[in-house]
């Protein structure tokens, strides 16, 4: 067999394995930062205790990164998606509120804004794609779930 051959079988065999091993990773790694044609989508998969914090495991259709598109996290009964983000005032007429911008990715663990320390009565926690102006990019592509079981 050439040499060819034989290091496009190994690179095969080493990416199967890496995909066995670690789907998330796997996928995050080759997931383009820019958004589909149907915009850039996050969605909370799963919210567990963590300590004093929120686990939150995320799903995403782009790989998030602060200095590119990313997420905002915040506490819905606190804010609207229009208010978490710096285009709030300008764009939607409404005052700026508090969220937590992140590219923890898929696994993200409550904090800043968006710390359970921070929530007051709220209960429903919520996500939504921003760029790198932190400015949310589409107020009608955003996701919530209740997590008072989890409080």
């Amino acid at each position: 067999m050439d040499t060819f051959r034989l290091v496009n079988r190994v690179a095969v065999v080493f990416g199967t394995l890496m995909l066995i091993g670690s789907p998330n990773a796997l996928a995050a790694d080759t997931m383009p930062n820019a958004c589909p044609v149907d915009g850039c989508v996050v969605k909370i998969v799963s919210i567990k205790p963590a300590g004093d914090e929120l686990e939150i495991t995320f799903d995403s259709n782009f790989t998030p990164d602060v200095s590119k598109n990313h997420f905002h996290v915040w506490w819905g009964e606190n804010f609207t998606v229009e208010q978490v983000g710096r285009n709030a005032e300008p764009e939607h007429g409404v005052t700026q509120g508090s969220w937590h911008r992140h590219a923890d990715y898929p696994v993200y663990i409550t904090q800043g804004a968006a710390s359970v320390s921070a929530r007051g009565d709220a209960t429903t926690v919520c996500v939504t794609a921003a760029d790198r102006g932190h400015n949310v990019l589409d107020v009608a592509i955003y996701d919530c779930v209740d997590a008072s079981g989890q409080l």
